[in-house]
This record gives structure tokens, C-alpha cells and sequence, in this order.
């Protein structure tokens, strides 16, 4: 569901000191914009940014960026930042078709999907950030052996990009069909799984490591 079109969003972020509107120019430097050599997880979509700020609280040694495309969702998100002083959060407002032009090769230790447009359709399939073409560019940006983590709701989404991640070398290490919140006590239930999970929907879950021969 698209959201109202918030006029103040571009205006308020761009005051704000933790978003990056030409993030390109930290290509290769995202360790000197956060001052230390702490592990770099990407959040791709990240919506209100529920996941990366809880994370980013749990985890004061880890460094997180957010990216989402929707300015009217990651206004919220970069709010959050401030109020909750994480001085280990960066977020920037882009496509993630662009995304080799942010980061550097192995820049990145993770990546985290949660809960993407399924894009059910034939021809708009290209669009899946889990499609071949974008699994390309992670593998460029990430280290050797870092992982993807990716949640879904869609069971012929999770089922093709097992496919995927299968074809681009990558090997599974997760794979579930019915992720159990008592068997994951670590996940962070972000406002989509929440809305999913009471609608009786069955979450899917995987990790894929990034093998390089």
C-alpha cells in the first residue's frame, strides 16, 4: 500500500545529520563517516526502519545503514535515529538498482531483505530484490562468507529465490517454510511479519552466505 505523500519528509531529512541524500560520495568510506571498524549491515527496504533500529539498540558494536526508495516510509525511520540517540545508524533515501554506486567491494558484512514487493508477475519478476541481477550486485559489495538474511510471506517468492540464491552460488544455510517465533528468539518482529503473522500467514526464512572459490 502506497503511502499519503508527506511534503515534509525530503525537507526534514535532509536536516537531519544521519541521512545521506549523495551517498555515493561514501563509497569505500563507510567506516570514517562511523568512526570505527565495526561490522556494516545493510538493511535493503527498510520501510519505518522497526528491524534496523531495534537491531542497531540490541547491537552497539554492529554499524547499520537503511535504504528504501519510499521517502513518506523512511522519514519515520531516520525520526527514530534522533529520538533514540544511535549514533550506529546511517540511512539513505535510494533505489537499490543503484546500489553498487554506495558501496565499495566487500564493504558490507550482511545484508538483510525483509518482507520486499513479491512482484508476482511475469514480467516485473526483474524487479525482486532478490532476483539474479540484484544477487550480482551483493555479491560485489559484501565479504567473502558474509550472509543474506531474507523474510517473506510469499510462498512462490521464497520458493524462486531459493532458486536464485542456488544459481549464484550461494549456499543455504537456513531454509525454513514456517518460521516459528520460539525457535528464532533473536527475531525482531518488524510491523508487516506482525500484520502477516496475524492474518495466519506462514513467515518464510532463509540465509544465504556469499562462497567465494
Amino acid at each position: 500500500m502506497r503511502l499519503r505523500k508527506k511534503h515534509f519528509a525530503i525537507p526534514e531529512m535532509t536536516e537531519n545529520p544521519y541521512v545521506f541524500f549523495n551517498g555515493q560520495e561514501n563509497k569505500g568510506k563507510w567506516k570514517e563517516v562511523f568512526g570505527n571498524d565495526n561490522p556494516i549491515y545493510l538493511e535493503i527496504g527498510a520501510g519505518k526502519g522497526t528491524f534496523t533500529i531495534e537491531s542497531a539498540k540490541r547491537n552497539k558494536n554492529i554499524n547499520y545503514i537503511m535504504v528504501d526508495i519510499e521517502t513518506n516510509a523512511l522519514i519515520y525511520a531516520t525520526r527514530k535515529i534522533i529520538d533514540e540517540e544511535l549514533t550506529n545508524v546511517r540511512a539513505m533515501p535510494i533505489n537499490a538498482e543503484n546500489i553498487l554506486d554506495y558501496f565499495d567491494k566487500d564493504e558490507l558484512d550482511r545484508i538483510y531483505i525483509n518482507f520486499c514487493n513479491p512482484w508476482p508477475k511475469l514480467r516485473h519478476k526483474k524487479r525482486r530484490l532478490t532476483y539474479p541481477r540484484f544477487l550480482e550486485k551483493y555479491k560485489v559489495i559484501l565479504k567473502p562468507k558474509s550472509q543474506i538474511y531474507f523474510k517473506t510471506d510469499d510462498l512462490e517468492l521464497f520458493e524462486e529465490s531459493l532458486d536464485y540464491f542456488k544459481d549464484e552460488g550461494f549456499s543455504t544455510l537456513i531454509e525454513d517454510f514456517d518460521m516459528k517465533l520460539e525457535d528464532y528468539p533473536q527475531n525482531i518482529v518488524t510491523e508487516y511479519e506482525s500484520k502477516f503473522r496475524g492474518l495466519g500467514e506462514k513467515i518464510k526464512f532463509g540465509v544465504f552466505e556469499h562462497y567465494v572459490n
